[in-house]
């Protein structure tokens, strides 16, 4: 058993790692490199899923970042109980060789009440007044005030939202040298997110991006230096590929048009009403999973998607299996975008009408992922003033929303989701061993999980 650290650098590709990456681009040289046939769908949750456990996701059950609870008729997105995997993970299953095997687990996903010994992850705090104060949870309980007191407070704001940026990552691995200089885990779990971006925001080729990847290499650099001065072996390790888009689809504006959503009016603005809709769509970067509660429309929703521009295929049962994402939390259909393409949440028509949260950074109650939270509203003026006179009215107890979020999807440059058809695009694991004489081969996502077990455990 050797003891291992896996980064999880977001978005890293093979034909990213050039001479403005020296700190990869050295590590590659000397290591074992595949490049991986991501999962379909080709997301965070459904790849660090299937990393962990070395199944899919029509066995572990994590079909996007989110979904729709039929029982609850209310839609779930990027929750973080680990019970929601339905799976065994890889420290678990090494644990029934060696039993007092510990893990620590630094913001992957699904991450809170999971078996691992130390676990850090973004969660903020919801008063009954209605704020929203920035925090993390960890276990032990303990950890949280010890590590905030030791490297500082976790900068929420540059996790996610228009502010995201270098310093979220940097603080990760801060935490990451704390908790290996305090408790020595065996396995040390390190999700970077930065690259995530800036490739959303403008593409992966654009400046901005480039100046990201010398970011996130530094940053890594002193991650593989700290680790390999203890002699710890490091896996570097990515999730897909981020690939330009152009063409913004509106699946839900689709469906409003031939009267499958319902919509309910709540003090002028207006919210879907799921559990009476006959149908609606639950968009995730460059798949939508669509949910359809009146079955007898199944078909014609399926034949009008399948004309619609941008859309490149509609997933019925057969379909869904083969592509490993037949689970009852997936949607009754699964519309797929063509590789310039993705869909978006947005399904009203007047703007001045558009849910309260449509304007904030508010990814729980959408009803689906948006990467335009990534923006400010370059149509607001006095912008700064207006947040700081929102920030003082928020700490004086007042009740506002902080509603500077633009409703513009053309804005998105770069998203995924898709198995792209170029290797190129695919994500990639360099490992700590490197086979003579032996290409860079590609590998399935499901196969991670083994290669994973093999560095550790032989």
């Amino acid at each position: 058993m050797k003891r291992t650290a896996i980064i999880n650098i977001v978005g890293l590709t093979n034909s990213l790692i050039t001479q403005q990456t020296p700190a990869i681009l050295k590590y590659q040289q000397n290591s074992d490199t595949h490049i991986i046939k991501p999962t379909f769908p080709a997301l965070t949750c459904p790849a660090q899923s299937t990393y962990l456990t070395g199944v899919t996701p029509s066995e572990h059950g994590i079909v996007g970042n989110g979904w729709y609870d039929r029982e609850y008729s209310e839609t779930r997105f990027w929750k973080q109980s680990n019970q929601l995997v339905r799976s065994p993970k890889l420290w678990e299953n090494i644990r029934k060789i060696y039993p007092n095997y510990t893990c620590a687990k630094l913001f992957w996903w699904y991450n809170m009440y999971s078996t691992a010994d130390y676990t850090i992850t973004p969660r903020p705090l919801y008063p009954a007044d209605g704020r929203k104060i920035f925090d993390i949870h960890t276990h032990p309980m303990n950890l949280r005030e010890k590590i905030k007191k030791s490297i500082g407070e976790f900068p929420f704001p540059q996790f996610w939202g228009p502010l995201a940026g270098i310093k979220s990552s940097q603080w990760i691995a801060n935490a990451a040298q704390w908790i290996e200089e305090s408790f020595q885990p065996h396995l040390s779990l390190i999700y970077l997110p930065h690259l995530d971006y800036n490739f959303q925001r403008f593409s992966p080729n654009h400046p901005e991006s480039q100046q990201s990847l010398r970011e996130i290499d530094q940053t890594v650099g002193s991650l593989l230096s700290f680790f390999q001065n203890r002699h710890i072996q490091v896996v570097l390790l990515s999730e897909y590929g981020i690939t330009q888009v152009d063409q913004p689809i509106a699946i839900n504006r689709i469906l409003r048009k031939n009267n499958w959503i319902r919509i309910k009016k709540e003090l002028g603005r207006e919210y879907i009403d799921y559990g009476s809709s006959p149908a609606f769509a639950l968009p995730d970067h460059q798949i939508a999973h669509l949910y359809i509660n009146d079955p007898t429309q199944r078909k014609k929703i399926k034949n009008t998607l399948e004309k619609t521009p941008g859309i490149a295929q509609v997933l019925d049962q057969q379909e869904k299996k083969s592509l490993h994402i037949a689970h009852p939390r997936a949607g009754d259909l699964v519309a797929v975008a063509h590789p310039r393409a993705w869909f978006h949440y947005y399904y009203w028509w007047d703007a001045t009408k558009a849910p309260d949260y449509a304007k904030c950074v508010d990814i729980h109650r959408k009803p689906g992922y948006d990467p335009v939270e990534l923006f400010f509203d370059p149509d607001r003026s006095w912008l700064k003033l207006q947040i700081l006179s929102k920030l003082l009215k928020k700490k004086l107890g007042f009740r506002t929303l902080m509603d500077f979020i633009p409703i513009d999807a053309t804005l998105i440059k770069g998203s995924h989701g898709l198995i792209p058809q170029e290797q190129s695009n695919w994500p990639i694991l360099i490992g700590p061993k490197k086979e003579k004489n032996k290409p860079h081969s590609p590998i399935f996502a499901t196969d991670v999980y083994h290669k994973l077990w093999n560095y550790i455990v032989q």
